[in-house]
């Protein structure tokens, strides 16, 4: 055998070797218990409903959530998905009731307590409206890793551009993935009703 035909299984054995020593460190140090865990989405929150109760990450517990972030000025993203959730609810029948669904303020400025009453009397009575004051806001914005900004319009008003997603926290109040509202609402259901 020529050196040139050595050359590939020195490189082949030396990766083996390396590899071998790598996993033999890993191992000894306790293995994959050290390794640093996926970001968590939830955590604790205070904040208050469209009817001023207070409402805590252990209100979450009992029963498997839907929680969506937005702003009642919101021109078109909001209203959908409280009109696809009003639609999920119906279509789960009396199990609806066996799910909390929260509409989470990004605006806590204008969106009040009378103002999320209001804004939410358009769609299903058991989606709750979450507001409170900018730090409270913030605190749940971040333990959801929720995206928020002001965007100024012309008129020195402003828009607020933010995450639209669903999140499904499961009965412990765990977060379990992002949930598709978008579906045909039976489908939707059945889906949900999954986790009750």
């Amino acid at each position: 055998m020529t050196a040139n035909n050595r050359r590939p299984l020195i490189i082949i054995a030396a990766f083996a070797i390396s590899l071998a020593i790598g996993l033999l460190a890993l191992f000894s140090l306790g293995g994959l218990r050290h390794v640093t865990p996926a970001a968590t989405i939830g955590g604790p929150f205070q904040l208050s409903d469209q009817n001023g109760q207070r409402v805590t990450e252990q209100s979450l517990k009992g029963k498997p959530t839907l929680i969506f972030f937005g702003f009642t000025r919101c021109p078109d993203v909001c209203p959908t998905a409280l009109f696809e959730m009003t639609e999920l609810l119906r279509a789960m029948g009396p199990d609806g009731d066996r799910i909390n669904v929260y509409f989470v303020s990004v605006d806590p400025e204008r969106d009040t307590a009378a103002s999320l009453k209001e804004y939410l009397s358009s769609f299903d009575e058991r989606i709750k409206g979450l507001s409170g004051d900018p730090a409270a806001v913030a605190n749940i914005m971040t333990s959801y890793r929720v995206y928020a900004r002001k965007v100024p319009l012309k008129d020195g008003d402003y828009t607020m551009d933010h995450t639209a997603l669903v999140y499904l926290m499961d009965r412990d109040g765990r977060f379990v993935a992002p949930f598709d509202i978008k579906r045909k609402p039976d489908v939707a259901a059945a889906d949900l009703k999954r986790y009750l």
